[in-house]
């Protein structure tokens, strides 16, 4: 099973874009060692904890799914190996979310009478601050900043609310969404009627493949509004879970990511490493 372990994350993040970069090169053990900066044996060990499986085995996994696809000049490879080898395979982690978005009057509120329960937990892809209110989940975020600077961007989204700091209840959550990968994960977000229809489109779309922001233009009924889907999806409040991190470009590129595209690569490889051979 997959343990948290946000101290490496930065090592295997700059490894994984290295990867992605030079791929073609198909770089041994021994250079992607001295990428993350560590011996070849402790490398190995810290890739196969993180992403359950050793080096070699991830970048033979990566040439697999790579030669069957056709790459545009600059396209990602890991982007374009997840598309190949994942498209209709469904979620990897087993939840079962609801969704439930806050009504128009508590949108018009902005979280009066609502205590949101917070605090800091260690993901596979680093730091994360998560809230919760009575009703279910209703912000995950990845932060490489100040806490403050954290949540003073969750006040932002729910400035009435009464905040209360509760970092084990932040980190058994991060171990239900990350590591047991199961159970029911209610969420209860505040958007705009238009945000929350995609943000509902990507828990819909995400689970079958590949997205891109005009195939959610279409699926909301609105094929001329990509860029405001693109606006929207940037301000998904649940990361991972809302997956916009499989967002990509038409041609296959990685695309932006509000959390940075060093983290979405290593979500694309953290998934593309725990599908089925």
């Amino acid at each position: 099973m997959t343990t948290i372990d946000s101290i490496g994350y930065a090592r295997i993040a700059r490894t994984i874009r290295y990867i992605d970069e030079n791929f073609a090169e198909q770089p041994p053990l021994e250079r992607l060692a001295r990428v993350a900066g560590l011996s070849p044996a402790h490398f190995s060990r810290e890739f196969r904890r993180w992403a359950g499986l050793s080096p070699t085995q991830y970048v033979k996994r990566l040439s697999l799914h790579a030669a069957k696809q056709s790459l545009a000049h600059d396209a990602s490879v890991i982007a374009a190996a997840w598309e190949s080898g994942l498209s209709g395979g469904g979620r990897l982690h087993d939840l079962f979310v609801t969704f439930e978005a806050v009504t128009p009057g508590e949108f018009k509120t902005g979280g009066t009478g609502v205590t949101l329960t917070h605090g800091f937990a260690a993901t596979p892809f680093g730091r994360a601050h998560l809230a919760q209110t009575p009703r279910g989940l209703a912000w995950l975020a990845f932060t490489d900043a100040s806490g403050d600077a954290a949540v003073t961007e969750l006040r932002s989204r729910w400035p009435r609310a009464h905040l209360a700091r509760d970092d084990a209840q932040a980190a058994a959550m991060a171990r239900r969404v990350f590591v047991e990968r199961a159970g029911r994960v209610p969420l209860h977000v505040r958007g705009t009627n238009f945000q929350v229809q995609v943000w509902e489109a990507l828990l819909d779309l995400g689970s079958r493949g590949p997205l891109s922001y005009s195939r959610l233009a279409e699926a909301i009924g609105r094929p001329r509004a990509a860029r405001a889907v693109g606006q929207a999806v940037g301000d998904n409040p649940v990361a991972w879970i809302i997956p916009c991190h499989r967002v990509l470009r038409r041609d296959g590129g990685l695309g932006g990511y509000r959390w940075g595209l060093d983290r979405k690569r290593s979500m694309l490889a953290w998934e593309l490493a725990q599908a089925p051979a």
